[in-house]
């Protein structure tokens, strides 16, 4: 039996070959690609493969472990069903940099060294702009050149933790780092970037809404999973992230509300479901980290699941805004189920996938005695049910009638849909399979009668908060606006600073200008005009080359001048002779040019 082949290989020559098929025949080469890459990753044991030797270090492209195998089957299940969802999808360059995309995520789970996950972490950008881009719009355009700044100063930030980090200890493992020096802090920094920590996160609410309806799909299940896969491998337990996660579960719910923009409205919800699992991996009990990798799992599934609804509303009706829809459960029926699946999901609704991993990390705050964070957790939980569980679907499909009656989705979108639907049900139903899979033993059982009744009752009196508020006209109104976010600061912060640097550095450059250009070097130009000048600066500059040279001529009489060459350590008076002799040949040739 052949060895398995690194995961990231399959889909980037897939992606090679994406312009050659036509048809059919290219519709079952995507799909082909993820179901051989499923194949080839469950013929991996545990242990290392794949490794490279680079100048003194050993580069690890598969270091396979429960870790890094649970993100593999995820990352292989969500790109089959992306690609199933966007095979109406004409153009290559979509499905390419969607290939590349997965397998850069893939490349990253497995890598086992700092240096080529880096590598992957930037293929990771830039593919992923592509998705964005793809849109062809002005809005879609100005999204991906601002995601690609950010990531851009969040790559450079990791690439300096990792060169610390290197210098620092001599490693290049990628293991446990923990919070222990600067290059630790900047690595740890880069890593929160792409999560979409608070007051960084305004990168994804400002681009996903702006990717092509199956961009979305890929950009939801990738980018923000490799990090927390990051955070887990090396930082689990650190402190900083409980809380950092926990503000992370409550602030994006008040954007939420307010927001007429659907596919947005479920950005800022995946800002909400990440920090659970940020939060997790802050407590870093073994509770704690098979829930946030869990919570991990089930929300790339119920998350594209509600991602490819909306995708399915906008690719029918052209329209994402609240305010432009409402009525379409008469039309599209399937979709709208579809998408309360999701909703379900996402809000931990008994014999739902959420209910069986959100929990987990609650209940491990709970162990923890930490009565803020669990109150935190608490609250998120109610408000993401507000602005994903019932905001998403009522707005969408029930709410008032806009009077569209479009055709139901097509059949691969409903098929991709239908598989996401059916793993967030089974795995909530029943949890078993999925928790074998954790990195650490489970001996948590999530069906017990005060679990079911406690989240319950929460749900109730939320959908009661939330009728109660609408019918009384408290609930805020769908409104065509546009929200500010994180981001206003440091936009109109960085007009302000470049307009003060502009007011303070020009002047100064004027008059250096004015000083040195205008000033000594015309001076000198014009000395040079003059022959008796020229002259007696030659005569100068004859003296101080003989003099120089007659001191190295000595000089070298003790010394190898070619060793000092090689070696770097020429001495000084011939450098100063040739750089006068340049001077001379310039002024010379300034006379007759």
């Amino acid at each position: 039996m052949t060895d398995p082949l690194p995961p990231v290989i399959l889909f980037i020559a897939g992606a090679l070959l994406v312009p050659f098929f036509k048809g059919k025949w290219k519709a079952g080469l995507l799909l082909l690609i993820p179901v051989l890459g499923f194949i080839n990753l469950i013929r991996m044991e545990e242990g290392t493969y794949w490794v490279v030797p680079f100048l003194d270090y050993r580069l690890i492209f598969g270091r396979v472990d429960r870790l890094s195998l649970l993100f593999g089957y995820i990352f292989h299940i969500i790109s089959f069903i992306a690609i199933l969802y966007a095979l109406h999808v004409k153009d290559d360059i979509q499905h390419m940099a969607g290939l590349v995309y997965a397998g850069s995520a893939l490349g990253a789970v497995f890598s086992g060294d700092l240096f080529s996950f880096f590598v992957f972490w930037e293929m990771l950008t830039v593919s992923s702009i592509f998705l964005i881009w793809a849109r062809r719009t002005e809005a879609s355009l100005a999204a991906g050149f601002r995601y690609l700044l950010v990531h851009a100063a969040g790559g450079l930030c990791l690439l300096a933790g990792i060169v610390l980090h290197v210098n620092q200890t001599g490693s290049i493992e990628l293991g446990y780092l923990g919070l222990n020096g600067p290059g630790s802090y900047l690595i740890f920094f880069g890593f929160g970037l792409n999560c979409a920590w608070p007051i960084l996160h305004p990168w994804l609410t400002d681009a996903y809404p702006e990717a092509t309806i199956t961009g979305t799909i890929f950009l939801s299940a990738f980018t923000t999973k490799v990090a927390v896969y990051a955070l887990a491998r090396a930082f689990p337990g650190t402190e900083a992230l409980i809380w950092i996660g926990a503000v992370m579960t409550a602030f994006p719910i008040f954007y939420a509300v307010i927001e007429n923009d659907l596919r947005r409205v479920l950005a800022y919800s995946l800002i909400n479901q990440v920090g659970f699992m940020v939060c997790g991996i802050g407590i870093g009990t073994a509770l704690a980290i098979n829930g946030a990798i869990c919570h991990a799992f089930n929300d790339i599934l119920f998350k594209a699941l509600l991602f490819m609804s909306m995708g399915a509303v906008m690719y029918r009706t052209g329209k994402i805004n609240g305010t432009d829809l409402g009525g379409l459960y008469r039309t599209m029926p399937f979709t709208c189920i579809f998408c309360m699946v999701g909703a379900a999901s996402i809000s931990a609704f008994p014999l739902f996938s959420g209910f069986v991993s959100k929990s987990m990390v609650m209940d491990a705050a709970a162990a923890g005695h930490m009565r803020i964070i669990w109150f935190m957790l608490l609250f998120a939980s109610a408000g993401v049910f507000h602005h994903a569980g019932i905001k998403i679907p009522y707005f969408a499909f029930f709410s008032h009638d806009a009077g569209l009656r479009p055709k139901e989705a097509p059949v691969h979108m409903l098929l991709a849909m239908g598989i996401a639907a059916f793993l967030s049900v089974f795995i909530g139903v029943y949890p078993a399979p999925l928790y074998s899979l954790l990195p650490y033993p489970v001996e948590y059982v999530p069906y017990t009668a005060p679990h079911v009744l406690g989240q319950t009752q929460l749900l109730f009196f939320s959908a009661l908060a939330f009728t109660l508020l609408l019918l009384s006209g408290i609930y805020p109104a769908e409104m065509r606006a546009i929200n500010l976010d994180a981001d206003w600061f440091y936009r109109k912060g960085g007009r302000l600073f470049y307009r003060a640097m502009a007011r303070t550095l020009n002047p100064l450059n004027e008059a250096c200008e004015r000083l040195f250009v205008s000033g000594f070097i015309k001076d000198i130009a014009h000395l040079s005009k003059d022959v008796i000048a020229r002259l007696s600066l030659f005569v100068m500059v004859s003296v101080w080359i003989l003099a120089g040279s007659r001191g190295e001529r000595l000089r070298m009489k003790k010394t190898n001048l070619y060793e000092d060459i090689m070696g770097g350590t020429c001495p000084v008076g011939l450098g100063a002779a040739a750089g006068t002799g340049f001077l001379v040949l310039v002024f010379v040739l300034m006379e007759y040019f």
